[in-house]
């Protein structure tokens, strides 16, 4: 399965063209404060699973950030409608907490992907993964597209950029991530 995965993802890399433009793709940073972000109370039905709440955050040139905390994972989602898009509702399988760094990156000076670092737990007090996750921005079809190992890949930063660069670009919503480079524990 895992072979499989790589395989899969090698040849998406290897058939796709090169972006054109690509001497137009630069990345801007913004800090996610969830301190300074406006946490909303969840009423009714909407109590029951929620361990953390909502948050709505400030993002990169107005675009929404969405936050949202429950069974110790997190989820983040990106745009107008963002808790409504599928990013909205993908985390990783393992309890999480999330970087305070976004960087998005910017085709033309407009942002298309962001990537944020995430922290899984292993469990029973082990050891935090650290997996880059690499978020397609588009009305409608805001999802994550790739996940990158950062503690089994030394390159996960150039792999993350890659990924979002040559992936969200029409991904598939209704695909699973691509796991990028070599796997690790926490994908």
């Amino acid at each position: 399965m895992i072979f499989s995965r790589l395989v899969l993802a090698a040849a998406l890399f290897l058939a796709l063209p090169a972006v054109s433009g690509a001497a137009d793709i630069t990345s801007a940073y913004t800090k996610l404060d969830l301190d300074a972000c406006q946490w909303r109370q969840p009423t009714g039905e909407e109590q029951e699973g929620i361990d953390g709440g909502t948050a709505d955050c400030p993002g990169y040139a107005g675009i929404p950030v969405y936050v949202s905390e429950g069974d110790l994972r997190m989820f983040v989602s990106f745009g107008a409608d963002a808790e409504n898009e599928t990013a909205a509702h993908q985390t990783l399988p393992n309890f999480n907490t999330i970087n305070d760094t976004l960087e998005w990156r910017l085709r033309g000076g407009r942002p298309f992907a962001t990537i944020l670092r995430w922290f899984p737990d292993e469990g029973s007090g082990g050891k935090k993964g650290n997996i880059l996750v690499v978020t397609q921005i588009a009305p409608g079809a805001t999802c994550q597209v790739a996940r990158v190992d950062a503690q089994v890949n030394a390159n996960a930063n150039v792999l993350a950029r890659q990924a979002a660069d040559e992936l969200a670009n029409g991904f598939d919503c209704s695909q699973a991530p691509v796991i990028i480079g070599r796997p690790g524990n926490f994908n």
